[in-house]
């Protein structure tokens, strides 16, 4: 049968422009490392939905591939150094959290302090590589120039580092952020209202019921933090700003001015606080039901019997402890009659237990879905305590660095953990929480209550967050959503020009009071008496 050429004209002219109506084209500037494995599940999800996405990285990328079947890179050929410099100060910090045993106030605080300066150190270092990367990618004319022949429909980044919001303003297309860590601190912090009265900071370890005292401890830390963290990245990023933005570009409100944030949490897993209208909540969106386990995976598993199954990872970065620790917990391990599967790394214990599997790797989320697991020993990272909820699985938590030790006491805060610090820990302590994980059905009942929570939306996470990036391509970003406060001052924000105005009234009011009483008093009263005498 001979088609007419009119039909097969009006069919292609059809083909071509249904796609074009939904598709745009999409900028990823990510952040390396763990931050790249969030980010990773939206290009491919995003690339599924028809979507065309280049991603910009480094000739030294740690995670980011040059070749993917989902994005198109755009490599930059700079060193950021990036994974030599996290690795290095890594251990070193793991090494002072092993050394802090003494239970001394003084020791505790040297300790304390000493992880803080190799923290900031870090971080010192990494925003200085940040910027001269971002330096180098603004001088390259060519490269710019691509991207502005390119005509993105959005930009999509991490706010870890400064460089997406600078190239978002560049190039002058919306904005989007995959967050939960901006390079001036907590997004919640910076973005929405934060009563310091039941909001914690980060790192205080605070919940959000707080005593007098912790009170002043969260204030104290809120001053501190922000200042040591505008201290770090100002002198780095707001130069670039002025230079290749202009002088009348405000740093500060640049990088508030996404269209929309999508925060990789949600209020299963926070403390209940203000928000504000352009932040979406997609936390857990990495979570999907359990596929099967490979045959010898399965094998073992099945082996354990009604004892089940401890899965411990420390995510995808650390994959190796102190050897002394690391035979604490294998001697523990030993004891237990579940089985046990361990992503483990470095040197192996001595005294490994028949019941103990170690392996270089292991599917994580597909463990957690297991019927037979039955509780999981995690460092405290944001996406292993998501999946843990997301299965209802409780948790051991060894909280480590940076934000982990906050997860996981949200979690513990919630009756779903137990944690135990790195320098107490030894095979009687950790054998002691292992037990009232497993054998105290509470723990377990919390999990998967807060499970229920977490599965009971009316679109899940991962959906939600491509929907609103979607919405800001259609609607060619989303301003009406921006609250005015991301362009005011702190003065004017707090309203303490209104406050002091209203002051000077007062006082100023009160004083003609004042003045007019004495003046009352000086021609009434004493002027009788004058006329007495």
């Amino acid at each position: 049968m001979k088609v007419s050429p009119i039909y097969l004209f009006a069919f292609s002219l059809l083909f071509v422009q249904i796609p074009c109506g939904e598709m745009g084209k999409i900028l990823v500037f990510p952040l390396d490392g763990s931050h790249w494995v969030n980010m990773k599940i939206l290009v491919e999800e995003l690339h599924g939905k028809g979507h065309e996405i280049t991603v910009v990285r480094t000739s030294d990328s740690w995670y980011i591939s040059e070749e993917s079947p989902f994005y198109t890179s755009l490599t930059l050929l700079v060193n950021t150094g990036f994974e030599e410099t996290f690795k290095t100060y890594m251990s070193t910090q793991l090494e002072i959290l092993y050394q802090a045993k003494s239970t001394s106030m003084w020791s505790h605080s040297f300790n304390a302090l000493k992880l803080r300066q190799v923290m900031l150190k870090q971080f010192n270092e990494m925003h200085r590589r940040m910027s001269e990367m971002i330096i180098h990618m603004f001088e390259d004319k060519n490269f710019m120039r691509s991207l502005q022949d390119a005509k993105y429909d959005v930009v999509l980044t991490d706010p870890g580092i400064g460089g997406g919001a600078m190239l978002a303003r560049w190039l002058k297309v919306p904005l989007v952020y995959n967050v939960r860590w901006t390079i001036q601190g907590e997004a919640h912090l910076l973005l929405a209202p934060s009563p310091l009265s039941y909001v914690p900071f980060t790192a205080t370890e605070l919940t959000d019921k707080m005593t007098f005292s912790q009170r002043v401890l969260n204030l104290f830390s809120y001053v501190v933090g922000m200042y040591t963290l505008s201290s770090i990245t100002d002198p780095y990023y707001k130069p670039i700003v002025t230079k290749y933005l202009g002088p009348d570009v405000d740093y500060t409100s640049l990088h508030l001015d996404a269209d929309i944030w999508l925060m990789r949490t949600d209020f299963v897993f926070e403390f209940p606080r203000p928000t504000m209208p352009n932040i979406v909540y997609i936390g857990g969106f990495q979570c999907k039901p359990s596929k099967p386990l490979s045959q010898d995976l399965e094998k073992f598993v099945q082996s354990s019997g009604d004892h089940g199954v401890v899965v411990m990872t420390l995510g995808t970065l650390i994959g190796t402890l102190p050897q002394a620790v690391a035979e604490e917990i294998a001697a523990a391990f030993a004891q237990l009659p579940q089985k046990v599967l361990w992503r483990y790394l470095g040197q192996r214990p001595v005294n490994v237990g028949n019941n103990t599997l170690l392996v270089d790797w292991l599917p994580q989320n597909d463990l957690l879905g297991h019927p037979k697991t039955r509780a999981f020993v995690s460092h405290g990272g944001t996406n292993g305590v998501q999946e843990a909820i997301y299965h209802g699985v409780p948790v051991v938590g060894l909280p480590l660095l940076y934000d982990q030790p906050d997860n996981l006491l949200k979690i513990k805060a919630k009756g779903g953990a137990v944690t135990v610090k790195l320098a107490l820990l030894d095979r009687h302590v950790f054998k002691e929480a292992l037990m009232s994980v497993l054998y105290n059905p509470s723990y377990r009942n919390n999990m998967q209550r807060l499970s229920r929570l977490h599965r009971d939306k009316p679109m899940n996470p991962l959906s939600l967050a491509v929907f609103w990036i979607e919405y800001v391509m259609r609607h060619k970003g989303a301003g009406h959503l921006q609250a005015q406060s991301n362009n005011m001052s702190w003065f004017i924000y707090n309203s303490v020009d209104v406050i002091a105005t209203l002051m000077t009234l007062v006082l100023l009011g009160t004083f003609l009071c004042v003045l007019f009483l004495r003046f009352l008093w000086r021609r009434v009263f004493v002027g009788k008496r004058i006329k007495r005498e």
